[in-house]
């Protein structure tokens, strides 16, 4: 109910409490008045004889006083005689004085008028002559005040006032019980207008008791469901509760005293890592397992997750990716839909709303936050494009020049633009000719250097890491270099990842990668600093081998602002950072996430790599935060490039071991199994 019609009930409900005052207050005078009736009808009858004979009595004696008065009482009127003044035609002022205006019609007698009683009280008839016309004298008043006195109100009769109040005042004699019938007739229709009245009242309290009870009724189940069902009544609950919800999730301390511990050491959590919280919801995400992360590239607090299948919701959508706000804890602040599962998916970084994600069909699909559910545009199901599963996507280019680069299973390589997804703007086939079987490179990571458009690398389902081109460089043709092999692996290859560029030393040229055979590698580009081989198969070894996981390592991931940090996370559920700093044979920290069961994906976050997104078969995404850890000294740099050069002479006690599994023979992998 809007606030405006609740404040119409409220004005309803005020007039009606009016209404029924007044009636009760009628009510209670109508029976002191019949209580008054009743006790003797005779009151009654002596109210109304009282009235008439004050009627009556009273027009009597205000005419009787009004005749009886002598002009010597008249106040203001000066008493003089006047009994020697000559009146018109031998008139004296004692008799009846002729009026001046019986000669001239605009003069009025100045002296005013006489009453003269008679034996009964009762006036005499005027007295009119015949007079002939004179000339009065103009009189010259003498008279001078000599202060100001109050004015008195002088009052004059003439004769046409005399003669009509004498008319008016003597009608024909009326009696008692004409004015007493008149007087019951006049209360007789008094009361009836104050019945119509109070009927008026009542039916108008009637009708606002009808209306408030129809207001305030209690609705039907399927007026209930209709309103719960209607889209704006949904959208707006849920808008409206995503506020409250990040509101309540705010765990800023308000009362936090800031002069206690101001004088303590260092934080005691320093070189530990905090789980924030587990994002997972039971309607979204049960029976699911998380295939990729990615970050928000404008908002530090979004990320997202792409899910596959739940295998026991036959009517829920196949795949699906969830945006997860670090400020809304308990369900997903975007839900978008997928025809199948979802294996990979990226923010793009050109554009905050824009989501991309490759499918298990081979459909590259954007979903827009600004829109629901369905994604937006969508790549059609077709030999143009990929019709095997997508693992790996990467955006590269700058904002106003930049591409979507996606691969698959069947060793294409497409490139898109973001408006036009109805066919890929390039395609490149990766095909290996020493390959018996078949020509094709199954694609499972692909990464691109930072600052690097055209020149990549991708992990293979083979255990090897290749160099592909998009086109055609100097000494190098578009597509797959099969001279120069970066063998290592002995299982899938799951995770390839550059080194940032990033600080006063470059280290863009090394990479990690990891794979099913329990090992993560460190590796330094060919590309970068020489001309790719050509006719001779070269085997390019790793700098060095980090054999310390328990089991399958699914990703790695170098730290944004960190030269020696980085993360890795394996099938028995364990989220390892390492710093090359510190220790190269053992991670300065190992931790269990969640249940122990596998994780699969690693995403830092972009801004600072405080917090770091793990997500696996469990179907929840954990965020970490790493505290300190994450903010490098000046000294890192070239630590790190000791380290790496140690790594390299193989001189430094990790980099020996490392020297011994750098040729990643599967007569190593095998001793590793047996070894466990």
């Amino acid at each position: 109910m809007s606030e405006k019609r609740r404040a119409e009930i409220e004005a309803k409900r005020a007039k009606l409490a009016e209404l029924r005052k007044a009636r009760a207050d009628r009510q209670k005078a109508d029976a002191e008045r019949r209580a008054s009736e009743g006790a003797g009808p005779s009151v009654a009858r002596r109210d109304v004889d009282d009235l008439v004979s004050s009627l009556i009595g009273g027009s009597s004696s205000r005419v009787d006083s009004a005749v009886d008065t002598p002009v010597s009482s008249v106040p203001g009127t000066p008493s003089r005689d006047y009994s020697s003044l000559p009146g018109p035609s031998g008139l004296s002022i004692s008799g009846r004085l002729s009026r001046q205006s019986d000669v001239t019609s605009d003069t009025r007698l100045s002296l005013g008028t006489t009453l003269i009683h008679s034996q009964n009280g009762a006036t005499e008839n005027v007295i009119e002559r015949e007079m002939t016309p004179r000339v009065v004298p103009d009189l010259i008043d003498i008279e001078q005040e000599l202060f100001e006195l109050p004015q008195k109100e002088r009052v004059i009769y003439n004769k046409e006032v005399q003669t009509m109040e004498i008319e008016t005042e003597q009608p024909a004699a009326v009696s008692e019980e004409e004015i007493r019938e008149r007087i019951i007739r006049e209360r007789e229709a008094a009361e009836a207008e104050r019945i119509a009245h109070e009927q008026a009242l009542e039916a108008e309290s009637k009708q606002l008791d009808e209306e408030i009870a129809q207001e305030i009724r209690e609705m039907t189940e399927e007026e209930r469901s209709s309103i719960f069902s209607a889209p704006e009544f949904l959208d707006f609950v849920e808008q409206s509760t995503k506020i409250i919800q990040r509101a309540l999730n705010d765990n800023y301390d308000y009362i936090r005293d800031y002069t206690i511990g101001a004088e303590s050491g260092p934080d005691a959590s320093e070189g530990r890592i905090k789980c924030v919280c587990a994002f997972y919801d039971e309607r979204h995400t049960k029976n699911r397992s998380i295939t990729d992360i990615d970050w928000s590239p404008k908002y530090p607090e979004l990320s997202c997750a792409s899910y596959n299948k739940n295998p026991a919701a036959l009517n829920e959508p196949d795949g699906i990716v969830a945006v997860w706000n670090l400020h809304l804890l308990e369900r997903p602040e975007f839900v978008f839909h997928s025809q199948s599962d979802v294996l990979s998916v990226t923010f793009s970084p050109f554009h905050s709303n824009l989501i991309f994600g490759g499918t298990y069909s081979g459909q590259i699909l954007l979903w827009d936050t600004r829109s629901k559910h369905l994604p937006v545009l969508k790549t059609p199901l077709s030999a143009a494009g990929h019709t095997h599963p997508v693992y790996a996507m990467q955006m590269v280019g700058t904002q106003n020049a930049h591409n979507l680069i996606t691969s698959s299973t069947d060793g294409m390589v497409c490139s898109w633009l973001v408006d036009m997804l109805a066919q890929p703007q390039e395609t490149l086939e990766l095909a290996h000719q020493g390959h018996n079987k078949t020509s094709d490179v199954a694609i499972t990571a692909l990464n691109f250097p930072d600052n690097e458009t055209t020149t990549f690398w991708i992990g293979t389902e083979e255990g090897n890491v290749y160099q592909a081109n998009r086109y055609d460089r100097a000494g190098a043709k578009a597509g797959l270099n099969s001279f120069d092999v970066y063998k290592g692996h002995a299982g899938p290859v799951m995770g390839v990842h550059f080194h940032p560029s990033v600080g006063p030393v470059d280290f863009s040229d090394l990479f990690l990668t990891c794979a099913v055979d329990w090992t993560v590698k460190m590796w330094r580009a060919r590309g970068l600093a020489a001309k790719p081989s050509a006719g001779a198969v070269t085997q390019v070894p790793p700098l060095y081998s980090f054999d310390e996981a328990d089991d399958y390592v699914y990703d790695v991931r170098w730290h944004p602002t960190h030269p020696a940090l980085f993360g890795t996370v394996d099938g028995a559920g364990k989220f390892d950072i390492w710093n090359l700093n510190h220790d190269t044979e053992v991670p300065v920290v190992s931790t269990t996430v969640g249940s122990g069961r596998a994780l699969n994906k690693l995403r830092w976050e972009r801004k600072d790599g405080r917090r770091a997104a793990v997500g696996g078969s469990d179907g929840r995404l954990y965020i970490y935060d790493i505290g300190d850890m994450a903010l490098p000294r000046e000294s890192e740099w070239t630590d790190m490039q000791r380290a790496v050069a140690n790594l390299q002479a193989g001189g430094a006690g990790g980099g020996m071991a490392g020297g011994v599994h750098a040729n990643g023979t599967g007569d190593d992998y095998g001793r590793i199994v047996a070894g466990r």
